[in-house]
């Protein structure tokens, strides 16, 4: 039972929209309570099957979900906030959006905080010497905060993707091959 994606992105939006605004309104924990469970949450669904499986079957009842999403939000030790939200998604059928919920979030904690996220993809893994000094040579660029959010693809060969907002730049040696290779065809 799959929805168009603008429809699950509007669902995510709205639901991301309400646990924020019911944090940033909680003084004691707030917003540095949200970002831990966000952590929280994105490590669990990357890493167990059956949590996925849980919120993206459709042959699980309301039922069964919203008891199995409450169990496993208060062996996390989530907030109030975001256990009520994710059994209330369950009772709605709206589990399968959590993962959108959780980009839609980080989006707007890193605005409230006002840092700018940048998607890095490098060869090798970057040491923490090369993320810092990345860090503030974007910093230096854009303005505000990065915060990196790094992969690594071997198939670059070398150097570096980096996409911070709607910018991209590419000075991997893979692409500057794919380059080299049109500029050869190109010629004959």
């Amino acid at each position: 039972m799959s929805e168009p994606a603008s429809i699950s992105s509007g669902i995510a939006a709205r639901y991301a929209t309400a646990v924020f605004d019911l944090s940033k309104d909680d003084k004691a924990k707030g917003l540095k309570a949200l970002e831990t469970d966000i952590d929280a949450l994105s490590a669990a669904l990357a890493g167990s099957d059956d949590l996925r499986d849980l919120i993206a079957s459709p042959i699980h009842s309301r039922d069964d979900q919203g008891k199995a999403i409450t169990a496993v939000a208060k062996k996390m030790s989530l907030s109030p906030t975001m256990t009520n939200t994710l059994a209330l998604m369950a009772s709605k059928r709206r589990l399968f959006v959590v993962p959108q919920m959780l980009v839609a979030l980080r989006a707007m904690l890193a605005e409230e905080k006002g840092e700018v996220t940048a998607d890095v993809v490098s060869a090798k893994a970057l040491t923490k010497t090369q993320s810092d000094k990345l860090a503030k040579t974007l910093k230096e660029r854009v303005g505000s905060d990065v915060k990196i959010n790094a992969t690594v693809d071997e198939s670059l060969i070398g150097g570096l993707v980096v996409k911070v907002g709607s910018k991209m730049i590419d000075t991997s040696i893979k692409s500057k091959l794919a380059a080299l290779q049109n500029t050869m065809k190109e010629a004959r």
